[in-house]
């Protein structure tokens, strides 16, 4: 369901700014709006507060970010506010904002080692999937599991693929259990 809402609701911000064509700069804004949200809990916390109507909802929208953002950021904030969507507005900017990343042909990895990568051997990882994708470009976010005792495991949407150590062990357990039992 929550997949669906910020489908729907990101679907609509991103028909907006193709019209407009405000692309880049509706992205930017989402950005730092997105980060802003996240550094403000309590604020995010009173506006999904159940408690509070809809009228002082909205209006705590109106006299934060009138004026602060653009007229069509604001106005979808209170869209999804007044439709009780506002407890889903971070999963509605990540997918806005992966979708544009998509129509510009930029990937998002996640690349997870057991060890820091040194900057060249995270630059042969980069140029590695940019020569196995279609992406012309691509945001890279390593982080590091030292439960993986070696390799590496990479996600980009909604593929995974998993060349580490403790993924093969486990593969090699489980064929060994099921030759056992065989």
């Amino acid at each position: 369901m929550a997949k669906l809402i910020s489908k729907t609701y990101g679907d609509a911000l991103l028909e907006l700014v193709e019209e407009k064509g405000n692309m880049d700069d509706m992205f930017d804004e989402v950005k730092a709006l997105s980060d802003i949200l996240k550094d403000n809990p309590d604020y995010v916390e009173l506006i999904n507060n159940p408690r509070i109507d809809m009228d002082n909802k909205i209006d705590a929208i109106e006299n934060v970010f009138r004026g602060r953002l653009s007229d069509d950021l604001t106005g979808f904030l209170v869209t999804v506010v007044s439709k009780g969507r506002f407890s889903e507005i971070d999963k509605i900017f990540e997918y806005f904002m992966d979708e544009v990343d998509k129509l510009k042909g930029i990937g998002t990895a996640y690349v997870t080692t057991p060890m820091e990568l040194s900057a060249e051997e995270k630059k042969k990882v980069e140029e590695r999937l940019l020569q196995t994708t279609s992406y012309k470009s691509m945001n890279m976010n390593y982080m590091i599991d030292e439960s993986l005792i070696g390799g590496m495991r990479i996600k980009i949407g909604d593929r995974v693929v998993d060349s580490s150590v403790s993924t093969k062990i486990a593969k090699l357990k489980q064929s060994l259990i099921n030759t056992m039992l065989d």
